[in-house]
């Protein structure tokens, strides 16, 4: 838009008559190079002695409108009042913005196009703390502990995970048992993928991880089970119910 001088200001925008682009160039140039009348000065001359004296305007806001400037800990959360608030994923180690608005917490991050709200959460008391499962997409049950995940060390243990989920549910529970022999039943196990496919065997891992039956014969009995009745029918996990060992009732009386 074209410029010119009015009485209080030096450059203000005018309106010339409709013409080219090249021609309101022009315009402006010859108006703004003109004497004015009460300054005394053409306004581009005026300009160039009033941009001394400007300053370049911040490429941020005044944090202090934002609000108190907080630190995102390793747990996505940042504490505010005592309590601790959830943020997104990305923000770990950075600076963001608190601030009250009404009844809620509104959590100011900057991004690469200035200031974003990333979070709003109600307001909350100590002891209380306000996490939103999805600031967690890669943490199953939100702020809960995560369940343990077997990470192999050698080809071996390796070739027993990629099995599927039911052998890693089979080493969890077997270490947590105390099973013995746990690489030599997993080299078996490993066999009968090769065999008989990693879907059956998964399966049948499962079910052993289930039903507590970590022997050494277990793994076969299973599959032989699915294999010939194709279904699981009841689970029932090994335990002193269950158990086929004989009872001492008959010794109750023993020495009376």
């Amino acid at each position: 838009m074209p410029q010119r001088l009015d009485r209080n200001h030096d450059l203000v925008k005018a309106r010339p008559p409709a013409r080219t682009r090249f021609g309101q160039v022009q315009w402006c140039d010859r108006v703004n190079a003109r004497t004015h009348r009460e300054t005394g000065a053409a306004p581009i001359d005026r300009l160039a002695v009033e941009r001394a004296h400007l300053h370049v305007l911040p490429a941020d806001p005044h944090t202090a409108a934002l609000g108190e400037e907080r630190l995102v800990n390793d747990d996505q959360t940042v504490r505010f009042g005592s309590v601790r608030y959830s943020t997104p994923p990305g923000h770990v180690e950075s600076r963001v913005w608190c601030r009250v608005v009404g009844a809620e917490l509104v959590i100011v991050a900057m991004s690469a196009t200035g200031t974003v709200e990333i979070a709003r959460h109600p307001l909350s008391t100590p002891g209380n703390p306000r996490i939103l499962d999805e600031h967690y997409p890669h943490h199953p049950g939100g702020n809960n502990p995560r369940p343990p995940r077997p990470r192999p060390r050698t080809k071996a243990e390796a070739d027993f995970l990629d099995i599927g989920d039911g052998a890693q549910a089979w080493l969890v529970e077997a270490a947590a048992t105390g099973a013995s022999r746990v690489r030599a039943k997993m080299a078996r196990a490993v066999e009968f993928a090769t065999i008989l496919g990693r879907t059956k065997v998964d399966q049948a891992l499962g079910l052993a991880a289930a039903a507590g039956r970590f022997d050494e014969h277990d793994l076969g009995s299973i599959l032989d089970h699915l294999a010939s009745h194709g279904e699981v029918g009841d689970l029932v996990r090994a335990d002193e119910t269950h158990s086929a060992q004989p009872g001492t009732n008959s010794w109750e009386r023993f020495g009376r």
